[in-house]
C-alpha cells in the first residue's frame, strides 16, 4: 500500500487537478469548468464523478428547473492546494521556462512561491533530510 499511489489514483489524470484549480479559482459551474479545463463533456463528467465519490468535492444544486449544480471543494479538496502551487511552481521552471507566469501575491505583499518546511522546526526541506522510519517499504530510504 502506497499513498502516493493511492492519491494518484484519486488525481493523477489529466483533468483532475485542472478541475480543483478551477474550482479554487471560483469557477464552480460545469460550463466554466469545461471551458477553465478543455475537458470534453463526457470526461468531465466522469472526473466530477470521481471527485465527489473520493470526497475532494461536493455537488450542490443551485437551480431546479432545469436541475443546476456547482462543485464546491470539500476540506479535502482544499488540502490540495499546495500541491497545485508546487505543480505551477515546477512547471513555470521546467515545462514553461521564460514564459510570463501567472504570479500569485501573498497578503504580505510579497510574490507567493511556495515552500516545503518541517512543521516543528520551520526548516526547509533539503535533499536527504528525510529518513523512513515507518510504514512499510521494501528499502530503507533517505529523501
Amino acid at each position: 500500500m502506497c499513498s502516493i499511489t493511492d492519491a494518484l489514483s484519486i488525481v493523477g489524470d489529466r483533468y483532475a487537478l485542472l478541475v480543483v484549480r478551477e474550482l479554487r479559482y471560483g469557477l464552480t459551474r460545469f460550463q466554466d469548468i469545461a471551458a477553465g479545463t478543455g475537458a470534453p463533456r463526457d470526461v468531465l463528467t466522469a472526473r466530477l464523478r470521481k471527485l465527489e465519490q473520493a470526497g475532494v468535492i461536493e455537488r450542490r444544486l443551485y437551480r431546479e428547473h432545469p436541475p443546476r449544480h456547482e462543485y464546491l471543494l470539500t476540506d479535502a479538496g482544499r488540502e490540495l492546494q499546495p500541491i497545485l502551487l508546487a505543480l505551477k511552481e515546477w512547471g513555470d521552471h521546467h515545462c514553461n521556462p521564460g514564459a510570463e507566469p501567472i504570479v500569485f501575491q501573498h497578503t504580505c505583499g510579497a510574490d507567493f512561491h511556495p515552500l516545503t518546511v518541517c512543521a516543528a522546526c520551520r526548516g526547509p526541506l533539503r535533499d536527504g533530510d528525510l529518513t523512513v522510519t515507518g510504514g512499510t517499504h521494501p528499502v530503507q530510504a533517505t529523501m
